[in-house]
């Protein structure tokens, strides 16, 4: 078999270089992509890092891939060579634990990251159990629709599963890759949406994007503006926050939904949840059938993440431009392997 080209990271924190590997022969319920396009998340940076304690090296990162399937092993269903699929955060589950059965894939305790021990989409090819080969449905554009196979989901998820309703008012805090998504699908579910970001400068963008007010989530003085008004607040930063002021704008049996990685405890105050009995929550991406469900979605509604892209090759570049914040709002990598 011949070598795969990628590009890996080769300790914590370092460049990426490149990077040849092989796969092994193809497992009977394993589909091989090649890749097209593969979104950089915020996780691909956090694993660069080992900041969860997860990272192997060399590190392949790259979850958001969208290809065309050039193999499958006899025993793949729903997927045949040619077909345009992606990829998002698990490759593989293992269908027979309660979790799985119950059509909730995502929440297996066997579930494989597709960067987690394992090489992503930062290359040529990339695997995953046919499952997880998702369909790509026709009207959605390759260089945009990588990021909802992640980002995507993460945020489509809890508007899907925690009773969202067209009538109620959702918040959405840190506008950035997960949060302009958030935005994006909030205001197509018929929501009243209000953006909560720390960079003034954002505002156009995110009243472009669908936001009827936009706020600063640094402004203790804007959050006492919204208090008891908002069914559902979802949090995509990764740092901590003043939460009391967030249950405090909570309409009672309001929700904070936590879909943002932050590393510190949580401080909240029992009395916060008590009187309006609200609820604090979390949710990680979702099951096949909800990414499914999310882009069926995103093709009638016409939901496209705000994308900028960069040559595979590029890669140092891009991952440069993300941890500067400069991403606007979310990167792509086209992959330019000659």
């Amino acid at each position: 078999m011949s070598s795969i080209r990628g590009w890996a990271a080769q300790a914590k924190g370092g460049s990426f270089e490149p990077f040849a590997y092989q796969w092994g022969a193809l497992g009977p319920e394993d589909v091989e992509i090649a890749v097209e396009n593969c979104g950089i998340c915020h996780s691909d940076l956090s694993m660069l890092e080992n900041a969860w304690g997860l990272t192997h090296y060399p590190f392949v990162g790259g979850h958001e891939v969208i290809g065309r399937v050039v193999a499958v092993g006899p025993q793949v269903r729903g997927v045949q060579v040619g077909d345009r699929v992606g990829v998002g955060w698990n490759a593989a589950s293992c269908l027979c634990c309660d979790s799985c059965l119950r059509g909730e894939q995502q929440l297996c305790a066997q579930a494989v990251g597709t960067i987690v021990g394992r090489h992503g989409g930062f290359a040529e090819r990339v695997r995953t159990h046919w499952l997880w080969a998702v369909p790509i449905p026709v009207g959605l554009d390759s260089g945009s629709v990588g990021p909802l196979l992640c980002g995507g989901i993460t945020v489509f998820d809890p508007l899907l599963k925690m009773g969202a309703s067209p009538t109620q008012r959702i918040g959405v805090v840190g506008i950035g890759g997960l949060g302009h998504m958030a935005v994006l699908f909030a205001r197509a579910w018929g929501c009243e949406v209000i953006a909560l970001t720390s960079n003034d400068s954002k505002h156009d963008d995110i009243q472009q994007m669908g936001a009827h007010r936009v706020l600063s989530s640094q402004r203790a003085a804007d959050w006492k503006s919204l208090r008891g008004a908002l069914d559902m607040i979802i949090v995509t930063a990764n740092v901590t926050l003043d939460w009391n002021l967030m249950l405090a704008a909570l309409a009672p049996q309001g929700r904070l939904h936590m879909v943002g990685a932050v590393l510190e405890p949580m401080a909240i105050s029992a009395f916060s949840l008590i009187g309006g009995q609200k609820h604090v929550s979390g949710s990680p991406t979702g099951s096949r059938s909800d990414i499914d469900a999310m882009l069926r979605f995103a093709a009638r509604h016409h939901v496209a993440p705000r994308v900028e892209h960069f040559p595979m090759s590029q890669i140092n570049a891009a991952f440069d431009h993300l941890r500067a914040g400069r991403a606007r709002y979310r990167i792509v990598l086209d992959a330019d392997f000659a």
